[in-house]
Protein backbone atom coordinates (compact mmCIF):
# COMPACT_ATOMS: atom_id res chain seq x y z
CA UNK A 1 0.00 0.00 0.00
CA UNK A 2 1.37 3.43 -0.91
CA UNK A 3 1.90 5.65 2.10
CA UNK A 4 2.41 9.41 2.41
CA UNK A 5 6.06 10.41 2.27
CA UNK A 6 5.61 12.26 5.54
CA UNK A 7 4.60 9.01 7.28
CA UNK A 8 6.90 6.61 5.42
CA UNK A 9 9.96 5.33 7.22
CA UNK A 10 12.05 4.81 4.09
CA UNK A 11 11.47 8.25 2.59
CA UNK A 12 11.66 11.04 5.14
CA UNK A 13 9.80 14.16 4.07
CA UNK A 14 12.47 16.63 5.12
CA UNK A 15 16.02 16.80 6.27
CA UNK A 16 16.54 16.29 10.00
CA UNK A 17 18.65 19.42 10.31
CA UNK A 18 16.42 22.28 11.44
CA UNK A 19 16.12 25.47 9.49
CA UNK A 20 17.41 28.58 11.20
CA UNK A 21 15.02 29.41 14.00
CA UNK A 22 13.22 26.09 13.50
CA UNK A 23 12.58 23.01 15.60
CA UNK A 24 15.22 20.30 15.75
CA UNK A 25 13.68 17.22 14.22
CA UNK A 26 14.04 13.93 16.07
CA UNK A 27 15.66 10.97 14.42
CA UNK A 28 13.38 8.69 12.42
CA UNK A 29 11.40 6.24 14.56
CA UNK A 30 12.12 8.21 17.73
CA UNK A 31 12.00 6.19 20.94
CA UNK A 32 8.22 6.35 21.36
CA UNK A 33 8.04 3.45 23.79
CA UNK A 34 11.07 4.56 25.81
CA UNK A 35 9.70 8.10 26.25
CA UNK A 36 5.92 7.72 26.28
CA UNK A 37 5.16 10.44 28.83
CA UNK A 38 4.78 13.34 26.37
CA UNK A 39 2.44 11.44 24.00
CA UNK A 40 0.35 10.14 26.92
CA UNK A 41 0.05 13.61 28.47
CA UNK A 42 -0.87 14.93 25.02
CA UNK A 43 -3.67 12.36 24.75
CA UNK A 44 -4.96 13.46 28.16
CA UNK A 45 -4.78 17.10 27.06
CA UNK A 46 -6.66 16.25 23.88
CA UNK A 47 -9.40 14.60 25.95
CA UNK A 48 -9.75 17.66 28.19
CA UNK A 49 -9.85 20.06 25.24
CA UNK A 50 -12.42 17.91 23.43
CA UNK A 51 -14.66 17.96 26.51
CA UNK A 52 -14.34 21.74 26.88
CA UNK A 53 -14.95 22.43 23.18
CA UNK A 54 -17.98 20.14 22.94
CA UNK A 55 -19.38 21.62 26.13
CA UNK A 56 -19.32 25.01 24.46
CA UNK A 57 -20.87 23.52 21.32
CA UNK A 58 -23.66 21.82 23.25
CA UNK A 59 -24.83 25.16 24.56
CA UNK A 60 -24.42 27.04 21.28
CA UNK A 61 -25.01 24.54 18.50
CA UNK A 62 -23.38 21.21 17.68
CA UNK A 63 -20.06 22.30 16.12
CA UNK A 64 -17.48 24.00 18.36
CA UNK A 65 -16.35 27.52 17.48
CA UNK A 66 -12.82 26.78 18.71
CA UNK A 67 -11.17 23.36 18.57
CA UNK A 68 -7.84 23.36 20.38
CA UNK A 69 -7.40 19.59 20.59
CA UNK A 70 -6.17 19.36 17.00
CA UNK A 71 -3.64 22.15 17.48
CA UNK A 72 -2.20 20.52 20.61
CA UNK A 73 -1.96 17.08 18.98
CA UNK A 74 -0.39 18.51 15.82
CA UNK A 75 2.25 20.56 17.68
CA UNK A 76 3.38 17.70 19.93
CA UNK A 77 3.31 15.23 17.02
CA UNK A 78 5.55 17.49 14.95
CA UNK A 79 7.97 18.24 17.77
CA UNK A 80 8.06 14.80 19.34
CA UNK A 81 9.49 12.66 16.58
CA UNK A 82 8.97 11.10 13.20
CA UNK A 83 9.11 7.75 11.46
CA UNK A 84 6.56 5.00 11.05
CA UNK A 85 6.72 3.62 14.61
CA UNK A 86 6.33 7.01 16.22
CA UNK A 87 3.59 8.17 13.86
CA UNK A 88 1.51 5.03 14.35
CA UNK A 89 1.91 5.09 18.12
CA UNK A 90 1.06 8.76 18.39
CA UNK A 91 -1.90 8.37 16.06
CA UNK A 92 -3.34 5.63 18.28
CA UNK A 93 -3.06 7.89 21.33
CA UNK A 94 -4.76 10.77 19.48
CA UNK A 95 -7.63 8.46 18.52
CA UNK A 96 -7.91 7.34 22.14
CA UNK A 97 -7.92 10.91 23.43
CA UNK A 98 -10.58 12.12 20.99
CA UNK A 99 -12.84 9.10 21.57
CA UNK A 100 -12.52 9.44 25.33
CA UNK A 101 -13.59 13.08 25.14
CA UNK A 102 -16.51 12.27 22.85
CA UNK A 103 -17.78 9.53 25.16
CA UNK A 104 -17.31 11.68 28.28
CA UNK A 105 -19.68 14.34 26.94
CA UNK A 106 -22.27 11.71 26.06
CA UNK A 107 -21.97 11.43 22.29
CA UNK A 108 -23.21 8.15 20.85
CA UNK A 109 -20.85 5.61 19.24
CA UNK A 110 -21.71 6.56 15.65
CA UNK A 111 -21.32 10.30 16.22
CA UNK A 112 -18.14 9.76 18.26
CA UNK A 113 -16.59 7.60 15.54
CA UNK A 114 -17.49 10.16 12.88
CA UNK A 115 -15.97 13.04 14.86
CA UNK A 116 -12.89 10.97 15.72
CA UNK A 117 -12.32 10.07 12.07
CA UNK A 118 -12.68 13.67 10.91
CA UNK A 119 -10.31 14.91 13.63
CA UNK A 120 -7.68 12.29 12.90
CA UNK A 121 -7.91 13.06 9.17
CA UNK A 122 -7.26 16.77 9.64
CA UNK A 123 -4.49 16.26 12.22
CA UNK A 124 -2.65 13.81 9.96
CA UNK A 125 -3.14 16.12 6.98
CA UNK A 126 -1.78 19.08 8.97
CA UNK A 127 1.29 17.06 10.03
CA UNK A 128 1.91 15.90 6.45
CA UNK A 129 1.54 19.41 4.98
CA UNK A 130 3.73 21.10 7.58
CA UNK A 131 6.44 18.46 7.34
CA UNK A 132 6.37 18.81 3.57
CA UNK A 133 6.12 22.56 3.12
CA UNK A 134 7.58 24.19 6.28
CA UNK A 135 11.37 23.63 6.25
CA UNK A 136 12.67 22.82 9.71
CA UNK A 137 9.18 23.44 11.15
CA UNK A 138 10.22 27.09 11.48
CA UNK A 139 7.46 29.61 12.17
CA UNK A 140 9.92 32.39 13.04
CA UNK A 141 10.40 33.54 9.44
CA UNK A 142 7.84 35.26 7.23
CA UNK A 143 7.98 32.53 4.59
CA UNK A 144 7.88 29.70 7.13
CA UNK A 145 4.99 31.27 9.03
CA UNK A 146 3.03 31.93 5.83
CA UNK A 147 3.45 28.29 4.79
CA UNK A 148 2.46 27.12 8.26
CA UNK A 149 -0.70 29.22 8.29
CA UNK A 150 -1.54 28.00 4.79
CA UNK A 151 -1.24 24.40 5.98
CA UNK A 152 -3.40 25.20 9.02
CA UNK A 153 -6.08 26.64 6.75
CA UNK A 154 -5.99 23.76 4.26
CA UNK A 155 -5.82 20.81 6.66
CA UNK A 156 -9.32 21.11 8.23
CA UNK A 157 -11.16 21.84 4.97
CA UNK A 158 -11.79 18.22 3.85
CA UNK A 159 -12.97 17.28 7.35
CA UNK A 160 -15.18 20.37 7.48
CA UNK A 161 -16.89 19.41 4.21
CA UNK A 162 -17.34 15.75 5.17
CA UNK A 163 -18.55 16.49 8.71
CA UNK A 164 -20.99 19.16 7.50
CA UNK A 165 -22.50 16.69 5.03
CA UNK A 166 -22.62 13.93 7.65
CA UNK A 167 -24.25 16.17 10.29
CA UNK A 168 -26.78 17.34 7.75
CA UNK A 169 -27.69 13.76 6.91
CA UNK A 170 -27.73 12.59 10.54
CA UNK A 171 -29.10 15.60 12.43
CA UNK A 172 -30.30 18.04 9.75
CA UNK A 173 -27.62 20.62 10.64
CA UNK A 174 -27.29 23.42 8.08
CA UNK A 175 -24.44 22.42 5.75
CA UNK A 176 -23.03 25.92 5.27
CA UNK A 177 -23.11 26.80 8.98
CA UNK A 178 -21.55 23.48 9.94
CA UNK A 179 -18.80 23.75 7.33
CA UNK A 180 -18.02 27.38 8.15
CA UNK A 181 -17.85 26.97 11.92
CA UNK A 182 -15.89 23.70 11.75
CA UNK A 183 -13.37 25.05 9.26
CA UNK A 184 -12.72 28.35 11.01
CA UNK A 185 -12.73 26.85 14.51
CA UNK A 186 -10.36 24.01 13.69
CA UNK A 187 -8.07 26.18 11.54
CA UNK A 188 -7.91 28.65 14.43
CA UNK A 189 -6.94 25.89 16.84
CA UNK A 190 -4.20 24.65 14.53
CA UNK A 191 -2.86 28.15 13.89
CA UNK A 192 -2.92 29.54 17.43
CA UNK A 193 -1.91 26.54 19.52
CA UNK A 194 0.30 25.08 16.78
CA UNK A 195 2.23 28.34 16.32
CA UNK A 196 2.89 28.58 20.05
CA UNK A 197 3.91 24.92 20.23
CA UNK A 198 6.39 25.22 17.37
CA UNK A 199 7.72 28.66 18.28
CA UNK A 200 8.60 27.77 21.88
CA UNK A 201 12.31 26.89 22.13
CA UNK A 202 14.71 26.02 24.92
CA UNK A 203 16.35 29.41 24.52
CA UNK A 204 13.12 31.06 25.62
CA UNK A 205 13.49 29.42 29.04
CA UNK A 206 16.40 31.81 29.65
CA UNK A 207 13.73 34.43 30.44
CA UNK A 208 12.98 32.48 33.62
CA UNK A 209 16.48 33.39 34.83
CA UNK A 210 15.98 37.07 34.01
CA UNK A 211 13.59 38.53 36.60
CA UNK A 212 13.21 41.80 34.70
CA UNK A 213 12.18 40.15 31.44
CA UNK A 214 9.98 37.66 33.27
CA UNK A 215 8.18 40.47 35.09
CA UNK A 216 7.79 42.43 31.85
CA UNK A 217 6.25 39.44 30.09
CA UNK A 218 3.94 38.69 33.01
CA UNK A 219 2.74 42.31 33.17
CA UNK A 220 2.11 42.45 29.40
CA UNK A 221 0.26 39.13 29.43
CA UNK A 222 -1.75 40.27 32.45
CA UNK A 223 -2.73 43.50 30.71
CA UNK A 224 -3.80 41.54 27.62
CA UNK A 225 -5.84 39.17 29.79
CA UNK A 226 -7.46 42.07 31.64
CA UNK A 227 -8.31 43.82 28.36
CA UNK A 228 -9.89 40.59 27.05
CA UNK A 229 -11.90 40.23 30.26
CA UNK A 230 -13.14 43.80 29.99
CA UNK A 231 -14.15 43.33 26.34
CA UNK A 232 -15.47 39.77 26.20
CA UNK A 233 -16.89 39.16 29.70
CA UNK A 234 -20.24 40.25 31.11
CA UNK A 235 -18.73 43.74 31.42
CA UNK A 236 -18.71 44.07 27.59
CA UNK A 237 -16.79 47.35 27.77
CA UNK A 238 -16.15 49.05 24.38
CA UNK A 239 -12.37 48.92 24.73
CA UNK A 240 -11.53 46.64 21.80
CA UNK A 241 -8.95 49.13 20.55
CA UNK A 242 -6.80 48.41 23.62
CA UNK A 243 -5.80 44.95 22.46
CA UNK A 244 -3.97 45.94 19.28
CA UNK A 245 -1.20 48.10 20.88
CA UNK A 246 -0.75 45.53 23.66
CA UNK A 247 -0.36 42.71 21.15
CA UNK A 248 2.04 44.78 19.05
CA UNK A 249 4.09 45.49 22.15
CA UNK A 250 4.19 41.78 22.94
CA UNK A 251 5.36 41.06 19.38
CA UNK A 252 8.08 43.71 19.58
CA UNK A 253 9.37 42.64 22.99
CA UNK A 254 8.96 38.85 22.84
CA UNK A 255 8.75 38.10 19.12
CA UNK A 256 6.87 35.06 17.77
CA UNK A 257 6.78 32.95 20.94
CA UNK A 258 5.43 35.85 23.01
CA UNK A 259 2.71 36.90 20.58
CA UNK A 260 1.74 33.24 20.01
CA UNK A 261 1.16 32.80 23.75
CA UNK A 262 -0.79 36.07 23.87
CA UNK A 263 -2.94 34.92 20.95
CA UNK A 264 -3.77 31.69 22.79
CA UNK A 265 -5.11 33.79 25.69
CA UNK A 266 -6.95 36.21 23.38
CA UNK A 267 -8.51 33.43 21.29
CA UNK A 268 -9.79 31.47 24.29
CA UNK A 269 -11.22 34.53 26.01
CA UNK A 270 -12.64 36.13 22.86
CA UNK A 271 -14.38 33.04 21.50
CA UNK A 272 -15.29 31.68 24.94
CA UNK A 273 -16.83 34.97 26.06
CA UNK A 274 -18.60 35.48 22.75
CA UNK A 275 -20.11 31.98 22.76
CA UNK A 276 -21.26 32.57 26.34
CA UNK A 277 -23.28 35.56 25.12
CA UNK A 278 -20.94 38.36 26.20
CA UNK A 279 -18.81 40.89 24.36
CA UNK A 280 -19.53 43.11 21.36
CA UNK A 281 -21.42 40.40 19.43
CA UNK A 282 -23.83 39.26 22.17
CA UNK A 283 -26.88 40.50 20.25
CA UNK A 284 -26.30 38.11 17.31
CA UNK A 285 -27.41 34.50 17.00
CA UNK A 286 -25.07 31.69 18.08
CA UNK A 287 -23.79 30.87 14.58
CA UNK A 288 -23.18 34.52 13.69
CA UNK A 289 -21.53 35.18 17.07
CA UNK A 290 -19.16 32.31 16.39
CA UNK A 291 -18.36 33.58 12.90
CA UNK A 292 -17.71 37.16 14.04
CA UNK A 293 -15.48 36.08 16.92
CA UNK A 294 -13.52 33.75 14.65
CA UNK A 295 -13.05 36.44 12.02
CA UNK A 296 -11.98 38.93 14.69
CA UNK A 297 -9.16 36.66 15.79
CA UNK A 298 -8.23 35.41 12.31
CA UNK A 299 -8.21 38.76 10.52
CA UNK A 300 -7.79 41.22 13.38
CA UNK A 301 -5.17 39.65 15.63
CA UNK A 302 -3.44 36.77 13.82
CA UNK A 303 -1.62 39.06 11.30
CA UNK A 304 0.46 40.39 14.21
CA UNK A 305 2.24 37.03 14.08
CA UNK A 306 3.66 38.17 10.74
CA UNK A 307 5.01 41.34 12.36
CA UNK A 308 6.79 39.23 14.97
CA UNK A 309 8.19 36.89 12.30
CA UNK A 310 9.46 39.89 10.33
CA UNK A 311 11.20 41.19 13.46
CA UNK A 312 12.77 37.77 14.05
CA UNK A 313 14.07 37.76 10.47
CA UNK A 314 15.50 41.22 10.99
CA UNK A 315 17.21 40.04 14.18
CA UNK A 316 18.79 37.11 12.35
CA UNK A 317 19.94 39.33 9.49
CA UNK A 318 21.41 41.84 11.93
CA UNK A 319 23.22 39.06 13.80
CA UNK A 320 24.49 37.64 10.52
CA UNK A 321 25.70 41.09 9.44
CA UNK A 322 27.39 41.65 12.81
CA UNK A 323 29.15 38.28 12.63
CA UNK A 324 30.19 38.96 9.03
CA UNK A 325 31.52 42.39 9.97
CA UNK A 326 33.53 40.91 12.84
CA UNK A 327 34.97 38.24 10.54
CA UNK A 328 35.86 40.89 7.96
CA UNK A 329 37.49 43.07 10.63
CA UNK A 330 39.53 40.13 11.91
CA UNK A 331 40.57 39.22 8.37
CA UNK A 332 41.48 42.83 7.62
CA UNK A 333 43.52 43.11 10.81
CA UNK A 334 45.34 39.87 9.99
CA UNK A 335 46.00 41.10 6.45
CA UNK A 336 47.32 44.42 7.74
CA UNK A 337 49.66 42.62 10.16
CA UNK A 338 50.88 40.39 7.34
CA UNK A 339 51.49 43.35 5.03
CA UNK A 340 53.38 45.21 7.75
CA UNK A 341 55.51 42.17 8.59
CA UNK A 342 56.28 41.47 4.93
CA UNK A 343 57.21 45.11 4.33
CA UNK A 344 59.52 45.18 7.35
CA UNK A 345 61.17 41.93 6.28
CA UNK A 346 61.70 43.28 2.76
CA UNK A 347 63.15 46.67 3.69
CA UNK A 348 66.35 45.55 5.41
CA UNK A 349 67.73 43.18 2.76
CA UNK A 350 66.62 45.51 -0.05
CA UNK A 351 68.54 48.37 1.56
CA UNK A 352 71.65 46.21 1.55
CA UNK A 353 71.14 45.28 -2.11
CA UNK A 354 70.81 48.96 -3.07
CA UNK A 355 73.99 49.83 -1.19
CA UNK A 356 76.00 47.03 -2.79
CA UNK A 357 74.59 47.85 -6.23
CA UNK A 358 75.57 51.51 -5.94
CA UNK A 359 79.09 50.59 -4.77
CA UNK A 360 79.39 48.16 -7.67
CA UNK A 361 78.13 50.69 -10.23
CA UNK A 362 80.52 53.33 -8.86
CA UNK A 363 83.53 51.05 -9.24
CA UNK A 364 84.24 51.00 -5.52
CA UNK A 365 84.26 47.19 -5.45
CA UNK A 366 86.90 46.96 -8.16
CA UNK A 367 87.23 47.63 -11.85
CA UNK A 368 83.99 47.20 -13.77
CA UNK A 369 83.15 47.03 -17.43
CA UNK A 370 80.41 49.10 -19.05
CA UNK A 371 78.20 46.03 -19.16
CA UNK A 372 78.72 45.42 -15.42
CA UNK A 373 77.88 49.05 -14.63
CA UNK A 374 74.65 48.72 -16.61
CA UNK A 375 73.79 45.51 -14.74
CA UNK A 376 74.50 47.18 -11.39
CA UNK A 377 72.30 50.12 -12.28
CA UNK A 378 69.53 47.72 -13.31
CA UNK A 379 69.94 45.95 -9.96
CA UNK A 380 69.63 49.22 -8.05
CA UNK A 381 66.60 50.28 -10.08
CA UNK A 382 64.81 46.99 -9.43
CA UNK A 383 65.70 47.07 -5.74
CA UNK A 384 64.34 50.60 -5.43
CA UNK A 385 61.07 49.43 -6.99
CA UNK A 386 60.87 46.71 -4.35
CA UNK A 387 61.70 49.30 -1.68
CA UNK A 388 58.87 51.52 -2.95
CA UNK A 389 56.54 48.53 -2.82
CA UNK A 390 57.58 47.89 0.80
CA UNK A 391 56.83 51.51 1.72
CA UNK A 392 53.44 51.31 -0.02
CA UNK A 393 52.63 48.06 1.77
CA UNK A 394 53.46 49.69 5.09
CA UNK A 395 51.27 52.67 4.24
CA UNK A 396 48.37 50.40 3.24
CA UNK A 397 48.72 48.38 6.44
CA UNK A 398 48.83 51.51 8.58
CA UNK A 399 45.91 53.10 6.75
CA UNK A 400 43.69 50.03 7.11
CA UNK A 401 44.57 49.61 10.78
CA UNK A 402 43.93 53.29 11.50
CA UNK A 403 47.56 53.92 12.42
CA UNK A 404 48.05 56.69 9.84
CA UNK A 405 47.78 60.09 11.47
CA UNK A 406 46.79 63.09 9.40
CA UNK A 407 47.29 66.69 10.44
CA UNK A 408 44.62 68.76 8.77
CA UNK A 409 45.52 72.38 8.18
CA UNK A 410 44.92 75.00 5.45
CA UNK A 411 46.83 73.85 2.36
CA UNK A 412 47.57 75.93 -0.74
CA UNK A 413 46.39 73.65 -3.53
CA UNK A 414 48.01 75.66 -6.34
CA UNK A 415 51.44 75.48 -4.70
CA UNK A 416 51.02 71.78 -3.96
CA UNK A 417 50.16 71.01 -7.59
CA UNK A 418 53.19 72.97 -8.76
CA UNK A 419 55.43 70.97 -6.40
CA UNK A 420 53.99 67.70 -7.71
CA UNK A 421 54.56 68.85 -11.28
CA UNK A 422 58.24 69.72 -10.62
CA UNK A 423 58.83 66.31 -9.04
CA UNK A 424 57.05 64.56 -11.89
CA UNK A 425 58.94 66.15 -14.79
CA UNK A 426 62.26 65.00 -13.32
CA UNK A 427 61.30 61.37 -13.96
CA UNK A 428 62.51 59.77 -17.20
CA UNK A 429 58.98 58.54 -17.97
CA UNK A 430 57.77 62.11 -18.61
CA UNK A 431 60.14 62.79 -21.49
CA UNK A 432 58.09 63.91 -24.46
CA UNK A 433 55.01 64.52 -22.30
CA UNK A 434 53.45 67.88 -21.53
CA UNK A 435 52.68 68.13 -17.79
CA UNK A 436 50.47 71.16 -17.08
CA UNK A 437 48.85 72.79 -14.04
CA UNK A 438 45.65 74.85 -14.28
CA UNK A 439 44.15 76.67 -11.30
CA UNK A 440 40.65 78.01 -11.90
CA UNK A 441 39.59 80.27 -9.06
CA UNK A 442 41.14 82.37 -6.33
CA UNK A 443 42.28 81.29 -2.87
CA UNK A 444 41.94 77.56 -3.44
CA UNK A 445 42.80 76.52 0.11
CA UNK A 446 41.84 73.01 1.23
CA UNK A 447 41.70 71.62 4.75
CA UNK A 448 44.15 68.76 4.29
CA UNK A 449 47.39 67.11 5.32
CA UNK A 450 49.78 68.59 2.75
CA UNK A 451 52.19 65.64 2.84
CA UNK A 452 49.46 63.03 2.41
CA UNK A 453 47.64 65.09 -0.23
CA UNK A 454 50.87 65.44 -2.22
CA UNK A 455 51.26 61.65 -1.95
CA UNK A 456 47.74 61.15 -3.33
CA UNK A 457 48.09 63.62 -6.21
CA UNK A 458 51.58 62.33 -7.01
CA UNK A 459 50.19 58.82 -7.22
CA UNK A 460 47.37 59.89 -9.55
CA UNK A 461 49.74 61.93 -11.72
CA UNK A 462 52.24 59.05 -11.87
CA UNK A 463 49.48 56.73 -13.04
CA UNK A 464 48.43 59.28 -15.66
CA UNK A 465 51.99 59.30 -16.98
CA UNK A 466 52.27 55.49 -16.98
CA UNK A 467 48.88 54.59 -18.42
CA UNK A 468 47.95 57.70 -20.41
CA UNK A 469 51.27 58.58 -22.02
CA UNK A 470 49.87 57.86 -25.47
CA UNK A 471 47.84 61.06 -25.21
CA UNK A 472 51.05 63.13 -24.94
CA UNK A 473 49.66 65.35 -22.19
CA UNK A 474 48.82 65.26 -18.46
CA UNK A 475 46.80 68.06 -16.86
CA UNK A 476 46.45 68.78 -13.13
CA UNK A 477 43.58 71.16 -12.48
CA UNK A 478 42.10 72.73 -9.32
CA UNK A 479 38.59 74.25 -9.24
CA UNK A 480 35.85 75.10 -6.78
CA UNK A 481 33.04 72.54 -6.38
CA UNK A 482 30.43 74.36 -4.29
CA UNK A 483 32.09 74.74 -0.87
CA UNK A 484 34.77 72.14 -1.58
CA UNK A 485 38.05 72.16 -3.47
CA UNK A 486 38.21 69.76 -6.41
CA UNK A 487 41.53 68.57 -7.82
CA UNK A 488 41.53 66.74 -11.15
CA UNK A 489 44.32 64.76 -12.81
CA UNK A 490 43.49 64.35 -16.50
CA UNK A 491 45.20 62.15 -19.05
CA UNK A 492 44.33 61.79 -22.72
CA UNK A 493 45.15 58.11 -23.11
CA UNK A 494 42.99 55.07 -23.90
CA UNK A 495 40.48 55.57 -21.07
CA UNK A 496 38.69 52.97 -18.95
CA UNK A 497 35.57 50.87 -19.37
CA UNK A 498 32.83 50.96 -16.72
CA UNK A 499 33.79 47.45 -15.62
CA UNK A 500 37.38 48.50 -14.98
CA UNK A 501 36.31 51.70 -13.24
CA UNK A 502 34.38 49.60 -10.72
CA UNK A 503 37.58 47.68 -9.86
CA UNK A 504 40.02 50.59 -9.84
CA UNK A 505 40.34 51.10 -6.10
CA UNK A 506 40.64 47.42 -5.18
CA UNK A 507 44.05 46.56 -3.67
CA UNK A 508 46.42 44.55 -5.89
CA UNK A 509 44.09 44.78 -8.90
CA UNK A 510 45.97 45.91 -12.01
CA UNK A 511 42.99 45.46 -14.31
CA UNK A 512 44.62 42.76 -16.41
CA UNK A 513 47.95 44.57 -16.88
CA UNK A 514 49.91 42.20 -14.64
CA UNK A 515 51.99 40.91 -17.58
CA UNK A 516 52.36 44.27 -19.35
CA UNK A 517 55.58 46.27 -19.60
CA UNK A 518 54.08 48.98 -17.38
CA UNK A 519 55.46 48.74 -13.85
CA UNK A 520 53.12 48.72 -10.87
CA UNK A 521 51.72 46.65 -8.03
CA UNK A 522 48.05 47.65 -7.91
CA UNK A 523 48.05 49.23 -4.46
CA UNK A 524 48.60 52.91 -5.24
CA UNK A 525 44.95 53.79 -5.92
CA UNK A 526 43.72 51.80 -2.91
CA UNK A 527 46.16 53.74 -0.75
CA UNK A 528 45.15 57.04 -2.37
CA UNK A 529 41.49 56.31 -1.63
CA UNK A 530 42.17 55.53 2.03
CA UNK A 531 44.37 58.59 2.51
CA UNK A 532 41.75 60.82 0.88
CA UNK A 533 39.02 59.45 3.14
CA UNK A 534 41.20 60.02 6.22
CA UNK A 535 41.31 63.70 5.23
CA UNK A 536 37.51 63.87 4.98
CA UNK A 537 37.52 63.85 1.19
CA UNK A 538 36.21 61.82 -1.72
CA UNK A 539 37.95 60.31 -4.73
CA UNK A 540 36.64 58.99 -8.02
CA UNK A 541 37.13 58.70 -11.76
CA UNK A 542 35.34 59.81 -14.92
CA UNK A 543 36.34 58.04 -18.11
CA UNK A 544 35.13 56.92 -21.51
CA UNK A 545 37.08 54.32 -23.51
CA UNK A 546 39.18 56.09 -26.12
CA UNK A 547 38.84 59.53 -24.50
CA UNK A 548 41.23 59.47 -21.55
CA UNK A 549 40.48 59.49 -17.82
CA UNK A 550 39.90 62.16 -15.19
CA UNK A 551 40.70 61.22 -11.60
CA UNK A 552 39.28 63.68 -9.10
CA UNK A 553 39.70 64.40 -5.41
CA UNK A 554 37.34 66.64 -3.44
CA UNK A 555 38.32 68.06 -0.05
CA UNK A 556 36.67 70.47 2.38
CA UNK A 557 37.69 74.08 1.89
CA UNK A 558 39.63 75.71 4.72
Amino acid sequence: MTMSRALDRAEPAFDVAPAEGGVAASAPNAAFFRQPLAPILTAMGVTILVVLAISFARTNGLVAALWGAGGLAMAVWLRGGRGLTYDLGFGVLVVTGVLAGEFLVGNGPLLSLMFMTMNLLEIVLAVVLIRRFVPGLSVTSVEGLARFLGACAAAPLPSAVLSALALNAMLDVNVFDGLRIWWFGHALGFAVIGAFGLALQRRHLVIARQPGRLAEGAVLLGMIGFACYAIFSHLSLPYGFLLMPLLLMMAVRFRVSGIALALVVVTIMAIGGTMAGHGPYHSFGAENRALLAQLLVLLGYMPILMVAALLEERDRLAERARAGRERAERASAAKSRLLANVAHEIKSPVGGIIGIGELWAGGQLGATSAEQVEMAQMLVKTARQVETLAHDLLDVARAESGAVKVELRPTDVAGLLDDVRRSLILKPETRGLSVEVAVEGDALIAQADSQRLAQVIGNLAGNAVKYGASGGRVLMRAVWADDRVRIEVVDFGPGLSLEKQAQLFEPFNRLGLERSAIEGHGIGLALAKRLTELQGGDIGVISTPGHGATFWVELPAA
